[in-house]
């Protein structure tokens, strides 16, 4: 049996409550069991990647061995620069998640 990749994408605003804390807890239970993860924010999930942001938990994932990438797009939307970024997260393209979700044996979930 292949191991699997998991893909997280985050759109939402973390700072509504809604789901709190699904991607997060479960993204970092999958890196524990060895599994490739990354977090991809796009739109308002972007809002969480500010240096800063109250309540963001993306360094503690990207601490975790979790790979966190930011939409550029959603990012210049939203007027923060990746200069501004939390530590660990990097800014990438749709592009990059497009690759992330088309390689064998991705699971791709869309919170």
């Amino acid at each position: 049996m292949s191991e699997h990749r998991y893909v997280f994408i985050e759109t939402r605003d973390p700072f509504q409550g809604s789901g709190d804390g699904f991607v997060a807890e479960t993204a970092t239970t999958l890196r524990r069991r060895g599994r490739a993860v990354a977090v991809f924010l796009v739109q308002n999930g972007v809002l969480a990647a500010r240096a800063g942001a109250r309540g963001s938990t993306l360094g503690a994932l990207a601490a975790a061995g979790v790979d966190v990438l930011a939409d550029d797009f959603s990012l210049r939307e939203r007027g923060i620069d990746a200069r501004d970024l939390t530590s660990g997260v990097r800014e990438s393209s749709i592009g990059t998640l497009v690759d992330l979700i088309v390689q064998p044996n991705t699971k791709a979930v869309w919170h």
